[in-house]
């Protein structure tokens, strides 16, 4: 959104859902964002009617805004049916729809049979926005348009979490001061810090504390000084949660209610090592070199559809991408106290193994940069690319954006 507003010739405005982010930027949301959080198959069972009231909502206030371009981000399964219905609508009325665009792609790489379900998206929506090197390529031979434009969490090395001294072109490292940050949180010298993220959504943060909670009993009993740091998700209903929940805790830990880039990466200086559960805080813990153990599970008959369906070994992009367990996994019934608690002695313990764990995440971290022949393409006339900031991710899914729409109207 600030990169829309940084390159369109004309003001904006914007309406929609999401998050307190986009609210920063002026969105005032139709409805909380975590009415639509919910990922698995048994897990959104219990949640379809308020998902469906949601879905009807939406739509009807995209025909009441009359939206120059339509923009849906990630939730597949409900973004796509919000694009699908507006289709719907607008033929219903008798008037050409706007351009319809989805921002990051459905990973249909990763499920047997995935690419078999790409046969209709090309009518679903007009341009793909694809945050993985190999994906543009992939849905371009199925007809479908799209742009390769870098990974979102780059993103982080542009903001106040980053310094001079670590320009953000510079091997993609947010470096913090690890004796700063831990003076910061008041930890005694000496102490061992282990950072916990146990997700982002509801579900999974009810899931993964019992689990973390109980490595790290295990884990105090043999690392003196253990402390977690806690940085929650911008949400009262994750910060909530979380907050009730660690108040049992026997390990001492320190809460970062609604925790802001910067209180993360401050989080990340100080740990010696993180216990997360998989997802986007994987990338972000590899952009400040945090060696890291990933952890998930899910209901049972979600799990058993993952395992069934998925063509993949792993679970955490950059082992995905790699293909190779660098960040050590506990994943589905693998995924107990006692696991957690040995991959956890493995990673603090082993240096080669922090060092793989490093050199990994500039690997990673190295393929998910825009290609700079994508932005010039792009861009075309709308800005020049002057300096490193032009070639972030946003800038080139912005561009596209505004260049699909000069198109829409030649």
């Amino acid at each position: 959104m600030a990169s829309l507003r940084r390159l369109s010739p004309r003001p904006l405005q914007f309406a929609g859902v999401g998050g307190n982010l986009m609210k920063r930027e002026g969105l005032v949301s139709e409805f909380p964002m975590e009415d639509i959080a919910v990922m698995g198959v048994a897990e959104l069972l219990p949640h379809l009617v308020r998902i469906w009231v949601r879905l009807r909502q939406t739509v009807t206030a995209v025909m009441d805004f009359r939206p120059h371009v339509v923009v849906t981000v990630d939730a597949k399964g409900f973004s796509f049916r919000v694009l699908r219905s507006i289709t719907d609508a607008y033929r219903r009325l008798g008037v050409s729809r706007p351009p319809l665009v989805h921002y990051v792609a459905p990973s249909s790489w990763a499920w047997k049979g995935g690419e078999n379900k790409l046969k209709n998206l090309a009518d679903t929506l007009d341009h793909l926005l694809c945050i993985l090197p190999f994906e543009a390529a992939l849905f371009k031979a199925h007809g479908i348009k799209a742009t390769y434009v870098g990974h979102p969490v780059l993103e982080d090395a542009f903001t106040s979490v980053a310094t001079g001294e670590n320009p953000a072109h510079c091997r993609w490292w947010i470096k913090g001061s690890k004796s700063c940050s831990r003076q910061d949180f008041g930890l005694q010298s000496g102490s061992t810090v282990v950072c916990v993220l146990p997700g982002s959504r509801a579900q999974e943060v009810k899931r993964m504390l019992p689990l973390f909670e109980s490595a790290l009993d295990l884990l105090a009993d043999k690392v003196p000084m253990l402390t977690a740091i806690i940085p929650t998700a911008p949400s009262h209903v994750i910060t909530d949660a979380v907050t009730e929940a660690v108040k049992s805790w026997k390990t001492p830990n320190i809460l970062l209610p609604y925790a802001s880039e910067k209180d993360k990466y401050s989080a990340f200086a100080a740990s010696d090592v993180s216990l997360c559960t998989s997802g986007t805080a994987v990338l972000q813990l590899q952009m400040a070199r945090v060696p890291t153990v990933v952890a998930y599970r899910a209901h049972p008959l979600t799990e058993w559809l993952i395992k069934s369906r998925t063509k993949l070994h792993y679970i955490s992009l950059p082992n995905i991408l790699l293909d190779s367990p660098v960040i050590p996994e506990a994943l589905f019934a693998d995924c107990t106290p006692q696991r957690l608690f040995t991959l956890l002695c493995q990673v603090l313990e082993d240096s080669e193994v922090k060092e793989q764990q490093a050199k990994a995440a500039e690997q990673v971290l190295s393929m998910l940069v825009p290609p700079q022949q994508s932005v010039l393409e792009s861009t075309g006339s709308l800005c020049s690319v002057e300096n490193v900031f032009d070639w972030r991710p946003s800038m080139a899914a912005a561009s596209t954006i505004l260049t699909l729409l000069q198109i829409d109207k030649t």
